[in-house]
This record gives structure tokens, C-alpha cells and sequence, in this order.
């Protein structure tokens, strides 16, 4: 999704600003930060759907391997809390991945999450690949995560075009996929989500509280 400015300086998550970035977290807050999940090793795909149009908005990768992180390429979402390299999140607790998703959805968007679990050496080679890939310039999310993915022992045929929707179809082709739908009625601006953090904690998850399966 594109990249807003926001200046709010009680509000402990900000958006960043347009196109590629440098951001590199230190040794030690990436560390620190680690989180391990109880889950098996996962990759899921996250896009961002319009609504009513259903246009593709945003790509992402949540990798659980021996840590859990996001691949957000060209995104705008950060929390002090979260150190990042290269548009790779650390520390992905289950609060964070729902704050993740809730600052996504919206009224003018939905979000899909696609998951699919594989083998710990095949989680470990997706997070490896996000990490070496690099910044992403801004709008180049979805051929970003191909060209991740496509580094992955199973995911070779992940196409790099321009279109999360293309991404998604594709990856909905893989055997063993499960998908959950989020909505969420805030405002588009996103301001709602923003206040509901507090110290790190998510105190309110969408207008129902409820995650919605795929059909």
C-alpha cells in the first residue's frame, strides 16, 4: 500500500515515508526482540484487498521458522517495539501480528491470510531470502514477494509482477493452503487502530472481534 505521512507524537506506531528505505536495526534489538512461535513452521501471505472494487493493494509474508517476522516490503507500518532490517519485521508476537493486521483493515480494505505449513529448513530459507532481498521501492511489494518466495524450495513459481491479486491466485494453488478473511470498520485514515495501542498491547481487534474463514 502506498506509504502516508503521520505525525502524531502520543501515538507510539508512525507511518513512513515514501519508497525505498535503509532502516537497519542493531545486532542487539534484533535480538532482543526475537520471538519464537508455538506454531509449526508457517509462511503466509497477507494482502491487502480493496473494498468495493477488490483491487490488489499490498503484499506481505508472515514467516514462522525458528522466529517469527513479517516481510513488509514497501510498507508503512513500524512500532518502536519492532526493530526492522530491510523492510523484514522482528519480534512478531501474536499481539503485534494482530496489530499488523488490524492497522490494514479498514473501510476501504480487507485483508486475506493465506497460510500454508512447510518443513522448518523450507520457514528458515523464506526468512533468509526476505532478509537478503532489500529494500523495496514504493508499489513494488507484490514483485517483491515473488522474487522472495521464489528463492524457497517449493515457491520457485511464485510470479513478480506488479499485482498482489496475481500473487494471491497463485499461491492459493498450493497444496494444504488455509485462509481467514479480517475486516475491520475503521475509518480509512487508520487513526482508530492507532489509538487503540497502548504499550504495545492491541485493546481492540476489529468492530466484531471476530476472524471470518475464506471461502
Amino acid at each position: 500500500m502506498q506509504r502516508r505521512a503521520f505525525l502524531a507524537l502520543a501515538l507510539p506506531a508512525t507511518l513512513a515515508a515514501c519508497g525505498a528505505d535503509n532502516i537497519w536495526a542493531s545486532d542487539e534489538s534484533v535480538r532482543k526482540a526475537r520471538y519464537v512461535s508455538n506454531e509449526p513452521p508457517l509462511i503466509t501471505l497477507l494482502t491487502v484487498i480493496g473494498i468495493p472494487k477488490g483491487e490488489g493493494g499490498h503484499s506481505a509474508l508472515l514467516i514462522n521458522g525458528t522466529q517469527r517476522v513479517i516481510y513488509d516490503p514497501a510498507g508503512s507500518w513500524n512500532h518502536p517495539s519492532i526493530p526492522e532490517r530491510h523492510d523484514v519485521l522482528y519480534g512478531i508476537t501474536p499481539n503485534f501480528k494482530n496489530f499488523y493486521i488490524d492497522y490494514h483493515a479498514r473501510q476501504t480494505y480487507w485483508v486475506a491470510e493465506d497460510t500454508i505449513q512447510v518443513p522448518l529448513a523450507v520457514a528458515e530459507a523464506a526468512i533468509r531470502s526476505a532478509e537478503q532481498q532489500g529494500p523495496a521501492n514504493k508499489s513494488f511489494c507484490a514483485v517483491s514477494t515473488g522474487q522472495v518466495l521464489r528463492r524457497v524450495p517449493g515457491f520457485e513459481g511464485a510470479p513478480t509482477g506488479f499485482s498482489p491479486l496475481n500473487l494471491r491466485r497463485w499461491f492459493l494453488t498450493l497444496p494444504g493452503v488455509t485462509s481467514q478473511k479480517h475486516m475491520d470498520g475503521d475509518p480509512a485514515n487508520n487513526h482508530n487502530v492507532l489509538l487503540r495501542q497502548k504499550n504495545g498491547v492491541v485493546t481492540g481487534y476489529g468492530t466484531d472481534g471476530q476472524l471470518h474463514a475464506m471461502r
